[in-house]
């Protein structure tokens, strides 16, 4: 018994301390701990099953108590932590250190640059998992332009059983190579999910979500991975220029890369969000892409895309607020806006496979799933709007999706 005393005073000195730490889009993380109870949804919807059977499972490893620690007996999430405390994070460490980094980042300039817009603060939550990683999330409700803007960083380490290394299997062969599916894998995810809702009916509502999944072979060294994300502007009020200028700059950043993406990923996030009940598209579109991973792309080149495109978004979206948050509005232009609101709840409650997936997970942090709602909505029975008006083009543009450039 003294002997296994001795052994837990000398593990309980490696235990990982809690990280600090994204739709669609986000969309969200399983079972966690936290200050606070508000976190913007993370959404990864491909492999999501996987998700939630992993989120079922605890972050395990065996270890005799008898033995001496060694490296091989660390979980992905303790090697991660004990690296970044030892070396940092530099351009040679794992891409999962890296984008982790990244993200929280982009998340900190992100949000001062709303601030700067509203003049308001954002209230700031940090959360962990126990089974490694956690989160940040800033929240901002009430402001004076922004109604309500939610900008959150997850960071996630788990294990996935044998039954979702077969379902992804599927899209990603190199997870299990020469055919042999393990009983289990370490899997680390990250991302930053992003949604504004502003107060004037004539500012868009803007989405964004940028993500990485990897698995972890035996020596931590990268398995399986794949990068997702995108971002899409939804308007309540249709101004050409905007939807030009938001589309040109996502076409700008594809361009760079691969002269593929735009026409690929526009066309992609036309067909994702959409509302099947209404016939018709949740806003103008924009980008969205999962699975990007050694097929379409190496790590390196995939990871300047993904940065690229993130950094994109201030210069992109805060000129369009600054010109319309002040104009004037009538009160039947914000009954509009509550009505398109509406039709957005809609989407992410009915059709948004990553707010399905949080929300049947048990322990899940509810309140995280459903931050990208809109602070009020209205529904209006058998409201049509007036023919040949605004509010009418508006709808035909979301039945037929145009090309903004």
């Amino acid at each position: 018994m003294a002997s296994r005393r001795q052994a837990a005073r000398f593990l309980s000195q490696f235990k990982l301390r809690p990280q600090l730490a994204s739709r669609r889009s986000l969309s969200t993380f399983p079972s966690s701990t936290s200050s606070s109870s508000t976190f913007a949804p993370w959404a990864r919807y491909a492999g999501l099953a996987a998700f939630g059977l992993a989120a079922s499972l605890p972050l395990t490893y065996a270890m005799a108590v008898t033995e001496p620690l060694s490296m091989d007996s660390l979980s992905l999430a303790e090697r991660d932590q004990q690296q970044k405390k030892n070396e940092g994070v530099t351009e040679t460490s794992p891409m999962r250190l890296r984008m982790e980094k990244f993200i929280k980042e982009q998340q900190e300039q992100i949000v001062k640059a709303l601030e700067e817009v509203d003049g308001t603060k954002f209230r700031k939550d940090e959360w962990q998992r126990k089974e490694g990683g956690g989160g940040i999330t800033c929240c901002l409700q009430d402001g004076k332009v922004f109604e309500k803007a939610g900008v959150g960083v997850s960071v996630v380490y788990g294990t996935l059983p044998k039954p979702a290394i077969l379902k992804m299997s599927a899209n990603h062969k190199n997870i299990a190579p020469d055919g042999e599916v393990p009983e289990s894998l370490e899997f680390f995810a990250a991302g930053l999910s992003l949604i504004v809702h502003p107060k004037n009916p004539m500012a868009p509502t803007v989405h964004l979500n940028y993500r990485y999944f990897e698995t972890a072979k035996p020596d931590g060294s990268s398995g399986a991975w794949w990068f997702g994300g995108g971002s899409d502007l939804t308007p309540s009020y249709l101004f050409d220029e905007d939807a030009i200028q938001f589309h040109r700059d996502l076409k700008e950043v594809c361009d760079k890369h691969n002269k593929d993406y735009y026409p690929r990923f526009k066309k992609w996030c036309d067909e994702y969000f959409y509302n099947k009940h209404r016939g018709e598209a949740r806003g103008i579109g924009g980008i969205f892409f999962d699975d990007l991973d050694e097929t379409v792309s190496d790590k390196e080149n995939t990871f300047a895309f993904i940065q690229d495109s993130l950094k994109s978004f201030i210069p992109t979206y805060v000129p369009i607020v600054l010109k319309r948050k002040d104009m004037p509005f009538t009160e039947a232009e914000k009954e509009w806006q509550q009505i398109r609101r509406g039709k957005y709840v809609e989407f992410n409650l009915v059709h948004d496979r990553g707010t399905s997936f949080g929300l049947n997970t048990p322990g899940a942090r509810v309140e995280s799933i459903l931050m990208s709602m809109p602070l009020t909505a209205s529904w209006r029975y058998m409201h049509e709007p007036e023919p040949g008006s605004r509010e009418a083009r508006l709808v035909e543009i979301l039945q037929n999706p145009k090309e903004w450039v």
